[in-house]
């Protein structure tokens, strides 16, 4: 899946916009054929924290209402599940997006890390040892 709205934005300014109140979101929708069901999802979008998501999700609503229908028995069931996350303004997939984007952020500082609130470091030792030394507390 593509991330769309984030274009030249680093991970730092994303995370900021989050703090704001900005989120992730998909827009599920149902697509029915008279013995077939698909449930899909789609892109996901990054909302900021002054915009609305009706823009983005619209489209997938109309084709939801139109054509998630019509598959028996899992049209009508889909669909309704669909709208709801239309009206409720997505599926919410900030954590998860947020925590990807931390784990592969260039510019993220993972000389120090802190676990259980004690500052570690994950530096070599001044040793003649090629083998790294973490500094876990345990």
């Amino acid at each position: 899946m593509q991330i769309k709205n984030i274009e030249g934005l680093r991970v730092s300014q994303v995370r900021d916009l989050v703090g704001q109140g900005g989120k992730f979101v998909v827009f599920p929708y149902t697509i029915s054929f008279v013995v077939m069901t698909l449930k899909r999802s789609s892109d996901i979008y990054f909302i900021r924290p002054d915009e609305s998501t009706f823009k983005y999700s619209y489209g997938y609503a109309l084709l939801n209402l139109v054509i998630g229908w019509w598959g028996i028995p899992w049209g009508p069931i889909y669909t309704i599940g669909s709208a709801y996350h239309h009206v409720v303004g997505g599926k919410d997939l900030t954590d998860i997006v947020m925590s990807h984007l931390t784990q592969h952020d260039p510019e993220a500082d993972t000389s120090s890390y802190n676990i259980n609130g004690v500052e570690s470091s994950n530096q070599r030792n001044n040793n003649t040892s090629d083998t790294p030394t973490y500094n876990i507390p345990v």
